[in-house]
């Protein structure tokens, strides 16, 4: 039986959870995988914070110092969040040769590619399955079962809060605001939702997951991003009378040496898997070449799924002992030359206008897009007139950003449009 000692960095909801899992499955894991796993050492700014939950005073303490100097420990997990002080904790670590297994999806994302280095240089492990998508296995998918394909295609609804919104919109008609306070009162959304709403969590997770799939690092600052603050209940409204389901997706698209990584609100046709993920639930899309199409369901965040994750990364890192594996492409934080991420990608489009309701408005608006190469597939009336305005809603057929851009560019400037409303991508 081999003897693993292990230290938690934070003891908060996610540290708290991991915690939980491997001392109540303690002895599945002995049972199963050969492994006596403990917790020796718990950091935390207080010790009152640790033996809040239940947890024996002893395993406490406050000096980082104390885990780095431990022989016995040699796998630290860092359930701090944020970028400081984790990565500056996580590099200390490194250093003194200890694995570090993290949940910290903007740390792996904006500094992944330093700490993977301390770990090489030291011969330490790197692991960061609970970085995204909470309890569902996508990391190890993409790096240990989908070795016999190119992914192409990366499609995934990978933040709760967002998803648990539009769902509550959808279903129960609540505004954006209404469908927010009550994320927030059920613990899904923060005090100050901006990372969720506004699309950097998935943003962050989108380059973790893309640079895995596709082997090549794909910088956060290289996806585009976009939230769900701006989404009314009458977008959601007219796309579910069209047979659409409104998500905040993370796309990933690698067609040779291009690829496409975006994020943004997008109407899910109902037919496809994503449209039924609903709550707080995630799910990732996968298309390989050989595989084709792979859907990985489950909850992608809360103490007790992300901690699945954690602990199954602490039993593979003590398994691997000193043959741990690093990224297989040049994680250096940079794009590769020659790899061009693309601005300019395809889809189909929602556009919604107030527009003046006078004769020849309409073929006017439809005119212009039409001369810059954005086909109309649907137009309607959506709402009654106010003000001598009428709300009318475009779908297009499949055409290019730039196309949509450069007709709203000359659109707007058109006496006859009073607002555009909403611009949201059609899968």
């Amino acid at each position: 039986m081999k003897k693993v000692k292990i230290a938690i960095m934070g003891i908060g909801t996610v540290g708290g959870g991991t915690y939980e899992i491997l001392t109540t499955n303690r002895e599945l894991i002995k049972k199963t995988r050969g492994l006596d796993i403990t917790v020796k050492k718990i950091l935390d700014r207080a010790v009152e914070n640790v033996t809040a939950r239940g947890i024996d005073a002893s395993l406490a303490c406050t000096d980082l110092e104390a885990i780095v100097t431990d022989p016995e420990i040699s796998i630290v997990v860092e359930t701090m969040g944020g970028v400081e002080p984790a990565r500056s904790f996580i590099l200390r670590v490194l250093a003194a040769g200890k694995s570090v297994v993290t949940a910290n999806k903007e740390l792996i994302s904006k500094c992944g590619y330093e700490l993977e280095a301390a770990a090489k240089k030291t011969g330490a492990g790197l692991y960061y399955e609970a970085s995204c998508v909470g309890g569902v296995p996508i990391i190890r998918t993409l790096t240990d079962s989908m070795q016999a394909n190119n992914i192409t295609e990366i499609l995934g609804i990978i933040n709760g809060t967002t998803n648990y919104i539009l769902t509550k919109m959808s279903k129960e008609g609540l505004t954006y605001e209404a469908a927010l306070k009550e994320a927030q009162q059920l613990g899904y959304a923060e005090f100050n939702p901006t990372a969720d709403v506004e699309g950097y969590d998935a943003m962050y997770k989108l380059s973790i997951l893309s640079s895995l799939a596709f082997h090549t690092c794909i910088p956060y600052t290289s996806i585009y991003r976009e939230g769900i603050t701006k989404i009314t209940a009458e977008d959601i409204a007219v796309g579910k009378e069209m047979g659409y389901t409104l998500k905040l997706l993370a796309i990933g698209k690698r067609s040779g040496n291009e690829i496409e990584a975006r994020v943004h609100p997008t109407f899910v046709p109902n037919s496809h898997p994503l449209a039924s993920v609903n709550d707080a639930f995630n799910a990732v899309f996968l298309k390989g070449d050989f595989v084709d199409d792979i859907m990985l369901y489950g909850r992608g965040a809360g103490a007790r799924p992300t901690g699945s994750a954690i602990v199954s990364d602490i039993v593979v890192c003590a398994e691997q002992a000193s043959r741990h594996s690093y990224s297989d492409f040049d994680n250096n934080g940079r794009l590769e030359e020659g790899i061009v991420v693309k601005s300019n990608f395809s889809s189909r489009y929602y556009l919604s206008f107030k527009l003046m309701d006078k004769p020849g408005v309409l073929g006017k608006i439809t005119g212009i897009l039409g001369d810059n190469g954005v086909s109309i597939n649907k137009a309607m009336q959506h709402g009654d007139d106010a003000d001598g305005y009428a709300p009318v809603v475009f779908f297009t057929h499949l055409t290019t950003e730039d196309a949509v851009r450069k007709s709203l560019d000359i659109i707007s400037r058109s006496d006859a449009v009073k607002s555009l409303d909403s611009l949201i991508r059609v899968l």
